[in-house]
């Protein structure tokens, strides 16, 4: 889910990006509107400077603490699992090691206790599996949020017109010189630390 947003969000931004230069490009009669005075106070420069969401998410430290935070949340869940699981086997063989000695009512009511007992691990299973999820994609979203409000003060200035982050699916060429991957984490870095 995580790589869908990000890419259906990266598509969605060169997309525009692409309408915006080719109706700009290839239109030489059209008129300007008045809404894109930025463009004209601008110059005429359009640039689109982009980010590694790989080196930002290895080097920003706030990305690494909810990581870190998210793994130890995912292994408590699945020691938790793994504890349900073992009781339930360790029932399993304890009917088992009856098995013959069991009348026909106690029989029925240890493969009830079976199922009920199958019923609620998968059940408990599925609402850890939702809850991870659920933490992930809140996680994500922090991260993005603070992107993208540490992206609006880095471009005040309006030096770019899209900055976005780059995907090896999605950028096929790229010249380095708009690449303001360091000076996003650092400046994320700095924030995190001060807020600390």
């Amino acid at each position: 889910m995580k790589n869908f947003l990000l890419l259906s969000n990266i598509v969605l931004a060169i997309a525009i990006a692409i309408l915006f230069y080719l109706h700009f490009s290839t239109c030489k009669k059209c008129s300007v509107p008045a809404a894109s005075a930025s463009a004209r106070k601008q110059g005429g420069n359009f640039k689109i400077a982009y980010f590694d969401l790989d080196s930002v998410e290895t080097s920003f430290e706030y990305y690494k603490q909810l990581s870190k935070n998210f793994g130890s949340l995912e292994q408590q869940k699945r020691n938790e699992l793994a504890t349900k699981k073992e009781t339930y086997i360790a029932k399993v063989k304890e009917y088992q090691a009856r098995g013959q000695a069991m009348s026909q009512a106690e029989l029925a009511a240890a493969q009830q206790d079976i199922s009920q007992r199958e019923k609620d691990y998968s059940q408990d299973e599925q609402e850890k599996s939702q809850e991870l999820q659920e933490e992930n994609f809140k996680m994500l979203q922090d991260v993005k949020k603070k992107i993208e409000d540490y992206l609006m003060e880095y471009n005040k200035d309006k030096t770019y017109s899209f900055i976005i982050s780059n995907s090896a699916d999605i950028v096929y060429y790229k010249d380095s010189a708009y690449d303001i991957t360091k000076d996003l984490v650092k400046g994320l870095n700095e924030l995190y630390k001060a807020k600390k």
